[in-house]
């Protein structure tokens, strides 16, 4: 191999490891339990509101590893990609994708600290999380769903690190 194709080589794009695991919070969210059971809206709002919610569990139990820092930002920005491309298939055009995209994290930042602080302090404060972050038929579900979504928490925490990267969440 010449040094100038070693150059040019491109390295391999990091995310890609963690595909199975942003495939496996998507699938998550997408059961349908949180939707028959705990009467979360089956609508584009309600579908993002659970991505947010099962991406923010597994950002706090990788936010107590620090091994698993580096790849929470790579997590991260598939959850922006795939967004990207949501919007961009609903036909938001090129100009204002960015403002969406801004408005979404800062949306994803609200909810994880909103959880955050819930798994934290109780089921109290993360009903209260829940309530305002995800849209639901009946608000009132939303102590079964906070408990619901504190099992999922669990779940992950309970995950080896390697087995969490590679998408092995149990349920």
């Amino acid at each position: 191999m010449s040094a100038l194709s070693r150059f040019f080589r491109s390295k391999p794009d990091p995310r890609n490891a963690l595909r199975p695991l942003w495939h496996r919070i998507v699938e998550i969210a997408r059961e349908k339990e949180w939707y028959a059971q705990y009467r979360v809206a089956d609508t584009v709002a309600g579908r993002f509101d659970m991505i947010t919610a099962v991406l923010s569990m597994v950002l706090v139990r990788m936010e107590a590893d620090s091994d698993l820092v580096t790849p929470s930002v790579y997590l991260t920005e598939l959850f922006v990609e795939d967004m990207d491309g949501q919007l961009r298939e609903a036909g938001v055009g090129d100009v204002v994708v960015g403002k969406h995209i801004g408005r979404q994290m800062s949306v994803l930042g609200g909810r994880l600290g909103a959880y955050r602080e819930g798994l934290a302090q109780g089921d109290g404060v993360l009903s209260e999380a829940v309530s305002r972050n995800i849209s639901q038929l009946e608000p009132s579900d939303s102590v079964a769903l906070a408990a619901a979504l504190r099992k999922l928490a669990q779940d992950i925490a309970a995950t080896d690190a390697q087995a969490l990267l590679a998408g092995g969440i149990a349920r």
